[in-house]
């Protein structure tokens, strides 16, 4: 059976339509209904009275049987799992100091690293003092730096290459040279360090676009304002339309400084790059990219998952750390016709790859927020947690913060070593009851049918039900028939009633469990504002209204709805 398209038509099959609940692909059957009658004759009565009645105790059970699908009733036809890379692009792979070379190396260089710590402390003191005075009195942001301050900023500049030296980067190897700023207004680059911003920032004192959390960093913060930055926040759409505007507004006049940019939007490992934000792209302006190289053998020199004090005092404690830049031919939007900022982007991203020769992946930033908040929970091997996000958001719209969302639901299921969760764990985080329908809601996101669910096949599975065309006004509906009164409210014994046909008897405390799941103010009712962002928040939970939908006219409800 075809999906449904919209609510003009039932969800659910029912014999109006002449169709038996056999013939129906993913969806519920007929509800059975059961009586239970219990006798009692009163042993008292005399045999000269008449006869009593038998007292009958009926209790009315209902009870749904569910087939593999229990969310075919939004058009879902079931989900596949998008297959991921088994690398970790953030990981750094000598976060210990291991081996007798690294210990005796270290051991030999700890009275070296007082002397290098001094010189960094005394550079970026006398470079701070330097930025403060170029941005004395400045107010006109919005217009490029005057020259004499410019002229001011070039001892920062010489302090930040004490800085690079004060690291162990006695001397830079280079190839090829920057394109001229009229030719190439925007620069790209791989994102491995810390010390990249530091090499770039010596090396052209370009205009820079960064979160808006390094703007309170001590010290860098006054020195990343210095660099005329353009503040984002990555969460907010309008900051991000904002930003490109500011970048094509920059881009275009030689006033300003060329343009540097991180698009990978985080560091990696250097060993492959992870897909492009399009911020830089969108201009359209010639791009030249360049790629930063740390060839190492014993220590690890990228950022990865790893504490700035420890990689600082690795750098420190090494007799010398290489790094290499490379400045790649300059790549042009299409001339023919206006090329879109995905295949400018992807354009750029391949030429950048084969110089590395590494692969392009389709992990993002937000994998590695996900990677920090599992780490941050405790997780043994938080790597698990990274599922290549650009992928999965380009398949269902799916936000950053939603994400986020969803992994802390997640963490609070308890994953195990594998980073996998099993049923009673699904079961207690959703406050459902052990049913037939549970377990087929677990069975639903088990998609590799082992009996426990991996954050990727939470999180895919979520997103999918979230997506469907039906899933919103579903979420309506529900609410409608639930609320009995129609006072816009559900109250505790109208939502009891509201489950009970697709989870049979509640206790009192499985339906306050759940309910105080829906009740985002604690007002012990549930609004519609509550029950539809619980909804959005715990989409599974969708399927438990899915007899609300059986034998229904939909062109009224719809009505309601609307």
């Amino acid at each position: 059976m075809a999906a449904a398209k919209d609510l003009k038509t039932p969800l659910l099959p029912s014999s109006a339509n002449g169709r038996s609940p056999s013939d129906a692909d993913h969806q519920l059957r007929n509800p059975e209904l059961i009586l239970d009658v219990n006798d009692h004759v009163d042993p008292s009565a005399s045999s000269n009275q008449e006869t009593p009645l038998p007292q009958c105790s009926i209790s009315i059970k209902t009870q749904l049987d569910f087939d593999e699908n229990p969310y075919g009733f939004i058009g879902s036809n079931g989900f596949e799992v998008p297959g991921s890379t088994t690398v970790d692009p953030f990981r750094n792979h000598t976060p210990k100091i291991e081996g007798v070379y690294e210990c005796l190396k270290v051991f030999v260089c700890a009275p070296l690293a007082l002397v290098r710590l001094v010189l960094f402390a005394f550079c970026l003191a006398i470079g701070y003092v330097a930025t403060k005075c170029a941005l004395s009195g400045w107010k006109d942001k919005h217009n490029p730096m005057p020259k004499w301050r410019c002229r001011v900023m070039w001892i920062t500049r010489l302090c930040t290459r004490g800085i690079l030296f004060a690291f162990g980067y006695h001397w830079i190897k280079r190839k090829g040279k920057p394109a001229p700023r009229e030719i190439a207004p925007i620069i790209v680059s791989n994102h491995v360090s810390y010390i990249d911003p530091i090499f770039f920032f010596f090396e052209l004192f370009p205009t820079i676009v960064a979160s808006e959390s390094h703007d309170s960093m001590p010290f860098v913060g006054t020195i990343i304002r210095a660099m005329q930055v353009i503040y984002v926040n990555r969460f907010s759409q309008q900051s991000r339309k904002h930003a490109v505007n500011e970048i094509k507004r920059k881009a275009s006049s030689d006033r300003f400084p060329r343009l540097l940019l991180f698009p990978e939007g985080t560091t990696t490992n250097g060993r492959l790059l992870i897909s492009f934000q399009h911020g830089a792209f969108i201009p359209g302006y010639p791009i030249q990219p360049v790629i930063v190289r740390y060839p190492h053998v014993h220590f690890d020199q990228s950022w990865g998952h790893i504490s700035l004090a420890r990689l600082m005092f690795r750098m420190f404690t090494q007799f010398h750390n290489f790094m290499e830049i490379e400045y790649l031919p300059v790549v042009s939007p299409s001339q023919h016709h206006k090329e879109s900022a995905v295949r400018f982007a992807e354009k750029t991203g391949k030429a950048m790859a084969r110089a590395l020769n590494v692969v392009q992946t389709s992990h993002s930033f937000v994998d590695y927020m996900l990677l920090s908040k599992a780490a941050d929970s405790g997780q043994e091997n938080p790597s698990l947690f990274v599922v290549e996000m650009a992928k999965i958001q380009q398949l269902f719209h799916l936000s950053s913060s939603d994400a986020l969302d969803f992994l802390d639901i997640f963490l609070s299921m308890n994953p195990d070593s594998s980073g996998t969760v099993k049923i009673q764990d699904f079961l207690r985080v959703l406050r459902l009851k052990h049913c037939g329908l549970s377990e087929k809601m677990f069975e639903f996101i088990d998609v590799g049918k082992n009996g426990k669910i991996t954050f990727k096949e939470f999180l895919v599975g979520s997103a999918h039900i979230l997506n469907q065309s039906l899933f919103q006004q579903a979420c309506e509906v529900a609410f409608i028939e639930s609320d009995i009164d129609q006072d816009l409210y559900i109250n505790e014994q109208e939502f009891g009633a509201s489950l009970m046909p697709a989870m049979g008897n509640l206790s009192t405390d499985e339906i306050r469990g759940l309910l105080n799941l829906f009740d985002e103010d604690d007002d012990g009712r549930i609004s519609k504002g509550d029950f539809v962002n619980c909804l959005r928040r715990n989409p599974l939970l969708i399927a438990l209204f899915a007899p609300h939908f059986m034998h229904k006219d939909l062109n009224q409800m719809q009505q309601l709805v609307f």
